[in-house]
Parts: structure tokens; sequence; C-alpha cells
């Protein structure tokens, strides 16, 4: 896992624990719904940059007899386990209170306080999102955002994008709730505010799930690895046919390569060595994140099982 990564954990760490902190405050004060809702959104995103940092770390441990590849796929449980949490706690509790406040209406009180908090939190949040934004925008190359998203192999990356975005429409949500109930009277707007924000919650965890699923339960390589894997091996002497190119990500920078070849009959073992020594150097010069290559040799009329 690279050390921007790390740096944008940080950064969203410290201003979810101080913007959390000071919502809570407001809310206490208040008695706004919203508020609350927004205090603990981020609580829980507190708690799941402390979860991913946790992730990372177990992911960077060394193979060992009971885990030969690596503990990579750790960032990739821990970035679910993110998406559920959002799901259950963040959006759980906010949709409730608001619910809550829909059938037990209150009055919010010194309105001055949430729009202090709020245009405090508004900028923590969004200088931990500007620094989000630009690493994600350093890391995603020639892609576009959304298939950054998509293609993307280090979850750590957009999980903070994601829920530093969603803190930020959670804001305007609630700053609009509580504008209207103080300018109409009418409580309900606060309540209404605070089943958005944990709709909006409900979303951005979906989206989390969706996109972390595949990394774990063993995602191939980009199609442009795919397929240049496949023409090393293609261009490789005495190969006669490709027959498939298997590959995962074991994390974010391990990518496992399984490639079936069919060697021409009249080559010795000792040279088909040689070859596949080759081509296991090839590959790994071409491609830094390749860090296993396996070759099987099999005719490609052969049923693979």
């Amino acid at each position: 896992m690279s050390g921007s990564s790390n740096k944008v954990i940080f950064a969203a760490l410290i201003g979810n624990s101080l913007v959390a902190l000071t919502k809570f405050i407001a809310a206490a004060f208040t008695g706004s719904s919203a508020m609350l809702s927004e205090g603990i959104h981020s609580l829980v995103d507190t708690g799941n940059q402390i979860l991913l940092l946790h992730g990372v770390r177990r992911a960077r441990r060394p193979a060992d007899d009971q885990f030969p590849f690596g503990h990579g796929k750790e960032v990739y449980f821990w970035s679910f386990v993110v998406a559920i949490l959002v799901f259950a706690l963040g959006a759980g509790v906010s949709i409730y209170e608001g619910i809550q406040h829909l059938r037990h209406p209150v009055a919010v009180e010194n309105p001055l306080i949430n729009y202090l908090v709020l245009g405090l939190a508004m900028i923590f949040e969004g200088a931990a999102w500007l620094f989000a934004f630009k690493e994600f925008s350093s890391t995603k190359g020639k892609w576009s955002y959304f298939q950054a998203v998509r293609r993307g192999k280090d979850p750590t990356a957009f999980v903070v994008l994601f829920e530093d975005s969603a803190a930020m429409l959670g804001l305007t949500v609630a700053f609009a709730g509580i504008g209207l109930a103080q300018w109409s009277g009418i409580p309900y707007f606060d309540a209404v505010a605070s089943i958005i924000i944990g709709l909006l919650l409900a979303a951005t965890a979906a989206w989390l799930a969706y996109e972390t699923k595949g990394l774990l339960i063993g995602e191939s390589a980009n199609r442009w690895i795919v397929e240049g894997v496949r023409k090393l091996a293609a261009g490789t002497e005495f190969v006669d046919h490709v027959n498939e190119v298997l590959t995962m990500h074991v994390g974010p920078e391990y990518i496992l390569v399984n490639i079936s070849l069919d060697f021409r009959d009249d080559v010795p073992a000792g040279t088909i060595e040689q070859v596949v020594a080759a081509l296991d150097r090839d590959i790994k010069a071409s491609y830094v994140n390749v860090r296993r290559v396996f070759v099987e040799a099999r005719s490609r009329h052969a049923r693979a099982d």
C-alpha cells in the first residue's frame, strides 16, 4: 500500500474526529435531529478510518506457511467491513433518528450554534475531501474518475474519497433542513433532513460494498495487463499456443499470474525450463505488480479442470 493512501486516511481521521466532537456538542445544545445524524455520520467515518489503517497494517505482513501469497486481501476485507458499518450504523441510525423526530417533533433551539458548527465542519471536511481528491487524481492516470473507481485495485483510495463526498453532501442537507425548520417554524424539515442523510449514506455504502466485493473474492488484473502477459507468452520461443491467462489480485500491489501453454512436442524438458524462467523474468520486468508467475504445460486440446 502506498504512503499516499496512509496520508489520505490520516487526514480524514483527524478531520472527522474534530467534526464529530463539535457536531455532538451542537446536537446536545440544540436538539437538532439532523445535527445528531451528522455527528453519528462523522463518528462512523472516524471508526472507518481506524479500520482502514488496521487493514493496511495487516496487509503488509509477509507471507507465511498458512498464507503463502501474503495478507494483501486484508485491506479488501476491512474495506468491505467499512461499507457494512456505513450502512448499518451511519445510515440505519440516521434514518431511525429522523423517523423518531417525525413521530415526536422537537423544535430546534439555538440554531446559530448549528450554523457555526456546520460551517466549521464544511471547512474541515472540505480540506480532507480536497486532499483525498488530489491524491486520487494523481494516481488515476489516464482513466476517467469513474474508470479509476471501477478498475482501481486499492480500495483505500476511493473509500475515503466516497466517505468525504458523502460527508459534504450530508452537511449541505443538514444545513438546508435546519434552515428550513427555522424559517418555516416546521420542525419536520429537520427530521426529513436526517432521513435524507441516512439514505445518502445507504447509497454510498451500497456502492462501496459493490466495488470492494469483487476484489475480496478474487478479481482479475486489468485487461491491458492480461493482454500484455498473453502477448509476451505468445511471443515466447517454442510456444505453439497460449491456452489461457488467469490473473488475480492478492493485494492492491500483488498480482498472481497463471499461464497455460502448449509447447512444441520436440522441445526438451531442459529447454522448456529455460523458456519458462525467461518468460517469468520478462513478465515481472514489464509489470511491477506481478509477483508470482506459474506456467502450466498443457496441450491446447486438453481439458482444463
